[in-house]
């Protein structure tokens, strides 16, 4: 089917933050398939792991405890302030399952009402009917409506304009600590800790997005960390898996009251073969000096990229987000930035608000970044339109 804007171009295998095409060359990968790849390819853990599983055991029904599922469960528990936590295959997925959590935790507390969420203008949550209705944006929403009832948007940053959205029947607040297709924007410390004290004030659920924030990306394993701030449930996917579908759904005791057996489920979520998988990342994530380190990086990365910005002001005017999760807000048309970023060896991907992300394997070395960032540099310099 067209609906992929495909770009001409093919790979026959991928090394660490390298991929290597069918024409020949030799790219870096700042784009790590979305935020998917957070190890990189063909991480010689994983693939271990990986490859031993298949040779034991692929699938099962979810009918069958599964050893596995059950040791990441314990283990995202134990690295979060979640109680329990449910498995499926895509971030789209966990976020619904998010959804209808609150909505489900809310119908067994005798408070059937209270089944809107609000939402944040720029946020992108899936592509299912209720995660575009929740995103709420034209581009994604066009041509499937009627929307899904049940999300109120309110403006990025208002605290004013959330409170006023708040009604007898709003259940919970959706927000992704640091937007993705957004546009990279980051929400403030100070802002998420606001979030906190208007839903309980109001009793309501806390819900974060961390599907493409998450699993490392700003230098700790959840964005929300660097708020000391804690949701009642969280949505993570992407890095999770390494390249692996998986995601993950983690949540209060509180909020998970209603997801009782029967009331949700997968078929493929929390396999054998993808909980093998996302627990050889987090055996590589959750190692002493793995997080510390892509805190470094980041905290090398962001000097230069405001520098790249204050050099080249007809190409680039902000950077945006933190650690391994870095962008930058273009004058000229990202997806032309794009382009030439590509026609140099380097590989990026667009965001909302003229962005270009740079996403790249947490894995990278300071070589990977002065080369990146050589690109940048001659792609802004020889720039003609």
């Amino acid at each position: 089917m067209p609906n992929y804007a495909r770009i001409d171009l093919a790979f026959e295998r991928g090394e660490g933050p390298w991929l290597f095409g069918t024409d020949g060359k030799r790219y870096l990968d700042f784009g790590s398939g979305i935020a998917v790849t957070a190890l990189g390819h063909a991480h010689p853990y994983l693939r271990e792991k990986l490859k031993a599983q298949v040779d034991k055991l692929w699938h099962v029904s979810n009918v069958y405890r599964i050893p596995e599922q059950e040791r990441l469960a314990e283990r995202l528990v134990n690295a979060s302030f979640a109680d329990t936590a449910y498995f499926s295959n895509s971030g789209a997925e966990a976020v619904e399952c998010a959804i209808k959590m609150v909505r489900k935790c809310f119908y067994e507390n005798g408070q059937k009402q209270r089944n809107r969420i609000i939402t944040i203008e720029g946020a992108f949550h899936g592509r299912t009917l209720a995660a575009i209705s929740a995103g709420g944006q034209e581009k994604y929403l066009k041509g499937f409506e009627p929307r899904v009832d049940g999300f109120d948007q309110v403006a990025f940053g208002n605290l004013n304009e959330l409170r006023a959205a708040i009604t007898p029947a709003t259940a919970a607040i959706l927000v992704e600590p640091v937007q993705g297709e957004g546009g990279f924007r980051a929400n403030t410390i100070d802002y998420l800790k606001a979030l906190r004290t208007i839903a309980d004030e109001f009793g309501l659920l806390l819900v974060f997005d961390e599907v493409q924030c998450g699993m490392g990306r700003t230098g700790k394993l959840f964005a929300h960390e660097w708020s000391g701030v804690t949701p009642d449930v969280m949505a993570l996917a992407k890095g999770l898996g390494g390249g692996f579908p998986v995601a993950a759904t983690l949540a209060t005791e509180r909020a998970a009251i209603g997801l009782t057996a029967g009331t949700h489920g997968s078929t493929f979520g929390g396999n054998p073969l993808a909980m093998t998988v996302a627990n050889a990342v987090l055996d590589v994530m959750l190692e002493e000096n793995f997080l510390p380190r892509v805190r470094a990086l980041g905290e090398k990365l962001r000097p230069r990229l405001d520098a790249l910005v204050a050099k080249h002001p007809k190409i680039f005017n902000e950077v945006r987000g933190f650690g391994l999760m870095q962008g930058l807000r273009c004058v000229v048309p990202n997806a032309e930035v794009q382009t030439r970023l590509r026609d140099k060896g380097l590989l990026t991907t667009t965001a909302g608000d003229n962005v270009v992300r740079l996403l790249p394997p947490l894995i990278i070395e300071e070589p990977e970044l002065d080369f990146a960032l050589g690109c940048l540099d001659k792609v802004a310099a020889g720039w003609t339109s």
